[in-house]
């Protein structure tokens, strides 16, 4: 009976897909009853169900035809499919009467689909078959408003960024195939046949891999299509924001046996390590709520990909999907973020005693965590920024904390999130070591590179602050806010929207 589950696992995963798909193809029948919809939600219900249960009880590597069934794979069709539940059950009375109502369900079944079926892919020709469509369908959904003509520009802009990204991409995998004589990622990535790779090619596929994941990653100067994709309807974007942008991480890791190049990683490196600082300062300075989100994922998934650079491909993972659970929901609770007029205190209370804490506190988790590691890169730059939050969460939940009530719930709740992640970073390290390969570990300069251009970019960031008087500030803070605000046509701004904009300032 067990051995009969892994293959049983795989064929049923595929079976509810294409019903899944079939039930999709039905919603674009005109005389299908828009109660059907119902029933639909109920079927793309059953492969995150067969999904989970493989993911706990199917712990082999399967191959059935050209896919390959692992803890990974299993993972990442989990999560892109609940996602796709989650949002689709959400939007069954959001866009109760919207003409377009079957279509968004059709095609957000079709794109989270082939999302999924993308990363269980072990021949390369499905993987670029499965991800063009997933960016095809991504692009239709931006333009799900044809009539409005803003949806349309941002669609057109979209599309052509995903389909750069997709011809660099291909090239990189016919390259790929045309050195090793094999389609299948399990074949290529043998030792036997990455010996086949010249320095000089492996990191000429190295470079056209980064600018193939930096562009659906948003990541600057190509964030321009993320922004733009705020005029399509708020599940849309959670779709996005959760499954599809995080899409370079997923597939640097499933490379990652090639990727171990010092040069392509310190490009990455520094390429996002901007992209980030970029990202916050887009949410700072920004008034749209859904554009700060936009920002914040710019941020996020840099931070995402600088762990690809820095070898740690299974925390990268773990980052994209629980970054992909924050941001969808915070997107599906767009619609209440009201802004409170009630004035806050300017200033907490300061505890010199408790603030010393705080910052022993962190030194002492930054020390434990290097000393218990392994020593590479990834763990000196986790052991830094580790320590520095649990010295600023300390200070916010705790030091800062009105009275001994205040302060002992804080330290209450800095526990429990401690906690937490201690368990959830155990929970993902065990379920991915074994589906994943170890990438290559850059030089030791490469973590304090990207420390001293965070951290740089963080002091610079509070010395403008401190002189929002002076014209350096206004400088930067229009150019922040031309960086992210929409060109040409791509979206229509009211009056009153830059009425409200200029008086917060």
């Amino acid at each position: 009976m067990v051995g009969l589950s892994f293959v049983s696992f795989p064929i049923a995963f595929l079976i509810v897909l294409a019903v899944s798909l079939l039930s999709a193809i039905f919603l674009f029948y005109p005389r299908v009853p828009v109660n059907f919809v119902r029933i639909h939600i109920g079927l793309i219900s059953l492969p995150p169900i067969v999904a989970l249960l493989a993911l706990v009880f199917d712990h082999r590597n399967v191959f059935l035809g050209p896919w390959q069934f692992d803890s990974l794979s299993w993972l990442i069709a989990l999560f892109v499919l609940t996602i796709n539940l989650f949002v689709q059950r959400y939007s069954v009375h959001y866009l109760l009467g919207d003409r377009s109502y079957r279509t968004y369900f059709a095609l957000l079944t079709f794109t989270t689909v082939a999302d999924s079926v993308a990363w269980l892919s072990d021949d390369l020709r499905w993987l670029l078959a499965c991800w063009g469509a997933t960016l095809l369908g991504l692009t239709w959904l931006i333009r799900l408003k044809k009539e409005w003509h803003v949806a349309r520009n941002a669609a057109f802009l979209s599309g052509r960024l995903f389909l750069m990204s997709w011809l660099i991409l291909l090239v990189a995998i016919l390259w790929m195939a045309h050195v090793t004589g094999h389609w299948q990622v399990s074949l290529i990535l043998t030792p036997t046949s990455l010996a086949e790779f010249s320095s000089w090619e492996r990191t000429s596929i190295n470079l056209l891999l980064v600018v193939a994941v930096i562009i659906p990653a948003a990541q600057w100067p190509f964030q321009r299509w993320l922004l733009d994709s705020v005029v399509a309807p708020t599940p849309i974007s959670a779709v996005m924001h959760a499954g599809i942008v995080n899409a370079g991480g997923l597939l640097l890791t499933l490379f990652a046996p090639i990727f171990n190049d010092s040069a392509a990683q310190m490009v990455l490196l520094v390429w996002c390590s901007l992209s980030v600082l970029m990202g916050i300062g887009i949410m700072l300075v920004q008034v749209d709520y859904k554009r700060q989100l936009v920002g914040s994922t710019m941020a996020q998934m840099g931070f995402m990909l600088i762990q690809c650079a820095l070898g740690a491909y299974w925390a990268a993972i773990a980052h994209a999907i629980l970054h992909g659970v924050f941001k969808a929901t915070l997107f599906l609770r767009a619609g209440s973020a009201i802004e409170h007029n009630k004035p806050l205190s300017r200033y907490a209370p300061y505890s010199l005693f408790w603030n010393v804490i705080g910052v022993v506190l962190g030194l002492i988790v930054g020390i434990v965590v290097w000393l218990t590691s392994r020593g590479d890169v990834y763990q000196l730059v986790s052991a830094i920024f580790l320590g520095w939050s649990v010295s600023l969460a300390w200070t916010k939940l705790v030091a800062q904390g009105y009275g001994r009530i205040g302060r002992i719930a804080g330290a209450s709740l800095f526990a429990g999130v401690a906690v937490v992640f201690y368990m959830t970073h155990n929970a993902f390290y065990l379920l991915l070591q074994a589906a994943i390969q170890k990438g290559l570990q850059p030089p030791i300069l490469s973590g304090i590179l990207l420390v001293f251009l965070l951290f740089l970019g963080g002091f610079i960031g509070s010395w403008f602050v401190r002189r929002q008087s002076s014209t350096s500030f206004a400088i930067l803070y229009l150019w922040l806010v031309h960086l992210s605000e929409p060109q040409n046509d791509s979206v229509e701004i009211h009056p009153t929207y830059l009425i409200k904009s200029l008086t917060r300032r």
